[in-house]
């Protein structure tokens, strides 16, 4: 009875790549949550989401990594689930998706998880930052939050696939998301409209095919160069590899190539809200986003790349 009250807790789930080369998304996500006052646990003991949602509805195999991490959700005695990676979202949702409409296939998993001392039963909600900040916090009082406008930054909101598509885990329009302008707006910068915003970056064709990953990356930042964007944001960590790592091999490819910025949205969130510099973390960006933002007043001229 002592517990009503209790506020619920809202466990976060990092995934690999943020606790590796994408530290700067980790690191921003945290202290951007606790200067909203919202109170986030790294799920315990969490293992890799799977990567990518196994699209043949018999490879129940593949939905167990995704379970097994709900299934930690509620040994934290809490009933959501929210990450901030679009990889990580997509599959974990898609699995949830599955064995909560497939009683047989979530009976074979629990099965197989015969030593976890929790079954799984559906239970569990998985949530997207953006949409935890849209519907949970409102931007309105997000932008309450705000200590350093990110006023005259003109940004462009690229979401690629994996946070609209397939519609069943879409939380905005799927032809035209709008979630991140409205976040872009609350932080005082300005969101610019780009056609390329929902194109697939290319994905894993970034191992075996690096050339069709530079023709993506020249289209998609092309086309945010056309509208004057001054950086691109997004909110996976596949896609930053591929929109900035990948801007040399575009360069190449097109001589008249430009260099933008790419952040994570979560990066901007810190800097609006005033955080210390190791929750920024530039240093880990490929395209330097420091003269642009020293041009727009937007950092001090003492921050500089930390070295490598």
């Amino acid at each position: 009875m002592g517990n009503e009250n209790k506020p619920m807790k809202l466990a976060y789930y990092p995934g690999c790549t943020l606790k590796n080369q994408a530290v700067n998304f980790d690191a921003s996500t945290v202290s951007s949550m606790a200067k909203l006052d919202v109170e986030v646990e790294e799920l315990d003991r969490w293992n890799c989401c799977g990567t990518v949602h196994a699209l043949n509805s018999d490879n129940v195999m593949n939905r167990v990594a995704p379970v097994t991490n709900l299934i930690r959700v509620k040994e934290a005695q809490a009933s959501e689930l929210m990450t901030g990676c679009a990889m990580c979202y997509n599959t974990l949702k898609r699995a949830n998706i599955d064995v909560k409409s497939r009683a047989d296939a979530l009976a074979t998993i629990n099965d197989f998880l015969s030593l976890e001392k929790t079954k799984y039963e559906g239970d569990v909600d998985v949530l997207h930052l953006l949409e935890y900040l849209r519907d949970r916090v409102g931007f309105d009082n997000l932008a309450k939050k705000v200590t350093r406008p990110l006023k005259g930054l003109r940004v462009a909101c690229y979401y690629g696939c994996l946070l609209v598509r397939p519609k069943e885990v879409a939380f905005d329009d799927a032809e035209n998301p709008m979630v991140m302008e409205n976040l872009v707006r609350a932080l005082g910068a300005t969101p610019v409209d780009f056609s390329h915003k929902t194109e697939c970056c290319g994905a894993y064709h970034t191992v075996d095919k690096p050339e069709v990953i530079a023709d993506r990356t020249d289209k998609i930042m092309g086309s945010a160069h056309g509208e004057r964007a001054d950086l691109m944001v997004v909110s996976c960590p596949l896609c930053a590899f591929n929109l900035d790592f990948r801007q040399d091999d575009a360069r190449r490819l097109n001589p008249d190539f430009r260099n933008m910025p790419v952040l994570y949205f979560t990066q901007l969130m810190a800097l609006a809200f005033g955080c210390d510099e190791p929750s920024l973390r530039f240093d880990l960006q490929h395209i330097d986003p420091l003269p642009v933002l020293k041009a727009r007043g937007l950092v001090q001229e003492t921050l500089d790349r930390a070295p490598a």
